[in-house]
């Protein structure tokens, strides 16, 4: 039996160890859910359609402005939200939805989301249906007075339940205010 052997298997396993014993002083730090955090107003601007199709009718970046307001963790770590952007093509989403927070520390926040809506097109792309699902996540950092400045990056599309469903992602820089 070779000596080479036992080592190779040994090695994954050790890595696997110290990835364990490492990781352990960082999961400590991690916690879900924001729930000393006030209801909070969201407004923000951005890029719609940031990954165009030339080929789709309507296609092409297009400048976003939103609004939202974020009832805070209402459902254990569930925070509800409901909101509305319009784009510079004259496209109108207003829709509402879930998120949570994943705090790392106590200042960087990653908010994962997931939000259903009324979709027009205006007069840019067609998304294939008027019913559209919203789903993505807003990285911030939070501020000692609660206010949160971030960027988020988010999918829209109608889950295959039109004619066709191109979809389109939108990138945007989002502020955060405590409502109280």
């Amino acid at each position: 039996m070779s000596t080479r052997q036992p080592a190779s298997w040994a090695a994954p396993g050790i890595l696997v160890a110290l990835g364990v014993a490492a990781a352990h002083p960082a999961v400590a730090q991690v916690v879900f859910g924001s729930p000393t955090d006030p209801p909070r107003i969201a407004i923000g601007g951005g890029a719609f359609d940031v990954l165009p199709d030339n080929v789709r009718p309507g296609s092409g970046a297009t400048g976003l402005a939103l609004a939202e307001y974020r009832f805070g963790d209402v459902l254990w770590i569930l925070a509800p939200f409901v909101g509305a952007f319009g784009t510079g093509k004259g496209a109108f989403y207003g829709y509402g939805g879930f998120g949570f927070d994943i705090n790392f520390y106590e200042r960087l926040v990653v908010t994962p989301s997931a939000a259903v809506g009324y979709f027009t097109h205006g007069t840019g792309i067609d998304l294939g249906a008027h019913t559209e699902f919203r789903e993505g996540a807003e990285f911030d950092y939070r501020f000692e007075n609660l206010s949160r400045l971030g960027v988020g990056m988010y999918h829209i599309s109608n889950a295959g339940i039109g004619k066709h469903n191109p979809g389109a992602e939108f990138v945007t820089l989002v502020l955060t205010m405590p409502f109280r």
